[in-house]
């Protein structure tokens, strides 16, 4: 692990918990530590903060809208923070195709101990339809998109559908529900695109 300059910490300090362009709360702190420890790119850090608020965007209609449907908070927000941090291993993969960090991120939050229920949303935010995947994975795949106002017709269809399951509803009923939530996330997708752009994506 090199030692980054004082620039390069000042960077990633600000990507983690400086004032966000629209006051989005500062990464958990363990997440930060995996970040750091990672010698992160800022702008992986970024990313990962803005995902984290649409998660919490998300879950937050979830409990408003449908307070019945079981979905764990705590593990789509874990999941949100940390899907892409295995581009801590494959950097190149932050401003290039590639899925070689899903499998790599997966194990490094096993190896720093987290359980697979949190450590599961590495390797799944970029699949949708494999038998295992849950509303929560769901959940972490949307935030994934959400944020920069990207709209993805199977996922939220998937989504619509776990829903609309669970909560014993219709399925337009959800559909517009999302809907609503998805284009509130997107209004502001430009300010947190540049946000993001804002840092770069190497040291």
């Amino acid at each position: 692990m090199k030692e980054l300059s004082a620039t390069e910490n000042e960077l990633l300090t600000r990507a983690i918990e400086g004032p966000g362009h629209a006051g989005e709360p500062p990464l958990p702190d363990d997440v930060a530590q995996l970040l750091r420890d990672g010698d992160a790119a800022p702008r992986l850090a970024a990313h990962l903060r803005l995902v984290r608020a649409a998660a919490v965007r998300l879950v937050d209609w979830l409990a408003a809208e449908f307070g019945s449907v079981p979905a764990d908070r705590e593990a789509v927000l874990f999941g949100a923070a940390t899907h892409d941090i295995g581009k801590t291993v494959f950097p190149g993969e932050l401003s290039g195709p590639g899925k070689e960090h899903e499998p790599a991120g997966r194990r490094l939050l096993l190896e720093h101990g987290y359980p697979e229920r949190l450590a599961r949303f590495a390797g799944t935010h970029g699949t949708w339809t494999a038998p295992e995947i849950t509303l929560d994975d769901l959940l972490v795949s949307l935030a994934d998109k959400a944020w920069k106002g990207a709209r993805v017709d199977e996922l939220e269809r998937l989504t619509i559908t776990a829903v609309a399951t669970l909560a014993g509803r219709e399925e337009w009923e959800v559909m517009l529900s999302l809907d609503d939530v998805l284009t509130s996330i997107g209004d502001d997708a430009d300010d947190r695109l540049r946000f993001q752009g804002a840092f770069p994506t190497t040291h």
